[in-house]
Formats: structure tokens, C-alpha cells, sequence
């Protein structure tokens, strides 16, 4: 249980639920942090400082690749606090809600000073 509360308390501020989602469109090759800062109009600091959150919370690893640090979601991290959430689920019968299509929310885009659109 403390895991699921430290991820999702990681998961529970916009930046790094934005951070988030982007590792998982990128997939397990992930994305440099610089790479990241430009796709979400971020300062280096504050990728880096949402970045280390994530990886101590347990949500996202990071790799070195020669000059680089590349990060990624931890989908086995990911999939396991699914998993949690969604034990109990229908009392364990067939749980029509999560056989539905996933709901698609876009957020807004930043302007470059990082403000929501």
C-alpha cells in the first residue's frame, strides 16, 4: 500500500502527471530530459526536480546513454499499481468498466513560459 500511495502521490501534481503520460507514449526506448523539456516547455530544473519525484516514487527509471540521461516509465511499476487499484474490482466478478474503451482527455498545450493554454 505505501507504494501505491508514493506513486500516486508522485502522479497527483499536473507537471509530473504530463511528464508521466509522455513516458508512456515514448515507451521503454524513453525520452532524454532535455527532450522532455522541449516537448513540455519546461525549464531543465524543473524537468529535473519532477523527474527525480517520479523515479523515487517509483513510477520512472532513468538510463545513462553516453552524455545522456534518458528516462522511462516503469511499466511493471505501472501495471502492478493498476493492478491495486483494481483488485477488488465488481467484488471479483466480471467487471464490465474495465473492459470499455479508454477515455481520451487532452490537456492543454503550454505557451512557452509554461502556462496552460
Amino acid at each position: 500500500m505505501n507504494r501505491a500511495i508514493g506513486a500516486l502521490g508522485a502522479l497527483a501534481q499536473g507537471t509530473r502527471l504530463a511528464i508521466f503520460r509522455l513516458l508512456v507514449e515514448a515507451g521503454p526506448e524513453g525520452l532524454a530530459a532535455g527532450r522532455i523539456g522541449e516537448k513540455l516547455v519546461l525549464p531543465p530544473a524543473t524537468i529535473s526536480i519532477h523527474l527525480s519525484q517520479l523515479a523515487r516514487a517509483g513510477v520512472a527509471k532513468s538510463r545513462s546513454e553516453g552524455r545522456f540521461v534518458i528516462y522511462s516509465a516503469d511499466f511493471k511499476a505501472m501495471s502492478e499499481l493498476v493492478a491495486y487499484l483494481t483488485e477488488n474490482c465488481c467484488d471479483g466478478a466480471y467487471c464490465e468498466p474495465l473492459l470499455t474503451e479508454p477515455r481520451i482527455v487532452k490537456m492543454p498545450e503550454r505557451t512557452a513560459r509554461g502556462r496552460r493554454r
